[in-house]
């Protein structure tokens, strides 16, 4: 009876609510017209999940549950040859962003004149990191060292020059200024590349981090960083300026690295870079995050994993890749929400001080934020803890 009322529902173009309906759902994704035509294609034991499925009472009096799992998704995945784009699957849909927090966060940006990797990078969260979520505390990502990069990464949607236009001497200033408006407990900075720049920008970097700390000692601050091309005394610069989270991602396995990343951006410089944090600052937290969806196997992932953990890195995110415009690269398979619960226990498996893996988790994601602060405040305990110790 359900598959019957759902083509009848299909046909007059009356989805409305039922598209909580899974099967309905299926073939409002595949661009179905009837819901009929996909049902006669249906393998056997599809059909007789349908068939054993809710029918129009039971919607009716809100005693259906919808899940996450996905697991009778049937949509295409992965990339054929010829293809020209996948279309994209259901959990990777996101509302438009409303809300107060939102638009007063939007309003001290334009304010300051300030530039966010969410606003830049076009991210799929900007609506519940900067509307704050269930938790009504909002979160963006502060891009410093001006708009426009002097790199041109293929998954990137950031603006590229070869002379952006020149540092600003007030942005760390403004910078401080904006955040201690918003009154949270945990920010990122993060910057474009600035390889015009002698020291890469690391100076400037730097300034900002101190001057959100002159205003606000307490806040946790994290950093998510160029690679300075490689020089050593820049990142030290940056690792040494007061910050509590140093970051810097690998963006992807090492195969596909040259096809993915700006040929000035190498694999190996990568984790030359998140090792020297290390040894800068022994005990500083790093982080790092890998894209989902670009051509790389599974040992690859495991592989590139197991190459953060050597250098030290102790938090990780994973996340889908999404192409943001017809310029840049095509997805090539869209990851499902169980293989990114898979690379989440195998984080934890490797020694992972953190793993937040998910098709939506970027490398600045909130929920990340939130335990990664609540591991530095442990960490700030432990060592008032052992100072106290030494002391008596």
């Amino acid at each position: 009876m359900a598959a019957k009322v759902g083509t009848i529902l299909l046909r007059q173009g009356k989805i409305g609510d039922f598209r909580s309906l899974r099967w309905l759902d299926l073939a409002h994704n595949q661009g179905l017209r009837y819901g009929c035509v996909l049902y006669s294609t249906l393998p056997q034991e599809k059909k007789e999940k349908i068939t054993k499925g809710p029918g129009l009472g039971d919607f009716i009096s809100g005693e259906v549950e919808r899940t996450d799992s996905w697991d009778d998704y049937m949509g295409k995945l992965k990339l054929e040859k010829g293809e020209k784009r996948l279309r994209l699957p259901p959990w990777l849909k996101r509302e438009i962003p409303i809300g107060k927090n939102y638009h007063n966060l939007k309003g001290t940006l334009r304010e300051l004149n300030l530039a966010t990797v969410c606003e830049e990078a076009k991210c799929p969260n900007i609506g519940e990191c900067w509307g704050g979520g269930e938790d009504k505390t909002a979160t963006a990502t502060i891009m410093v060292m001006g708009d426009t990069c002097t790199r041109g990464c293929r998954f990137c949607s950031v603006k590229t020059a070869r002379r952006p236009p020149p540092l600003d001497p007030n942005e760390p200033v403004h910078t401080a200024e904006a955040i201690s408006r918003w009154g949270v407990d945990y920010i990122v900075i993060t910057s474009v590349d600035r390889d015009d720049v002698a020291d890469g920008g690391s100076a400037h970097f730097s300034e900002c981090v101190k001057e959100i700390k002159k205003r606000m000692p307490s806040l946790l601050v994290e950093c998510l960083t160029p690679d300075f091309r490689g020089n050593m005394e820049a990142v030290g610069t940056v690792a040494n300026s007061g910050l509590d989270v140093y970051a810097h991602n690998i963006e992807t396995v090492k195969r596909l690295t040259p096809f993915v990343r700006d040929p000035r951006a190498k694999y190996d410089q990568t984790l030359q870079v998140l090792s020297h944090v290390k040894k800068a600052v022994p005990g500083m937290v790093t982080k790092s995050s890998i894209m989902l969806g670009l051509g790389e196997t599974d040992q690859e992932v495991r592989t590139t994993m197991e190459d953060l953990r050597t250098v030290g890195v102790d938090c990780l995110t994973l996340g889908q890749y999404m192409q943001p415009t017809k310029r840049h690269l095509k997805v090539q398979e869209y990851v499902t929400p169980a293989k990114f619960k898979h690379w989440e226990e195998v984080g934890g498996e490797m020694g992972f001080a953190y793993t937040a893996s998910g098709p939506l988790v970027r490398s600045s994601y909130r929920a990340g934020e939130f335990y990664i602060k609540n591991l530095l405040n442990k960490k700030r305990s432990e060592a008032t803890q052992d100072t106290n110790n030494q002391e008596s």
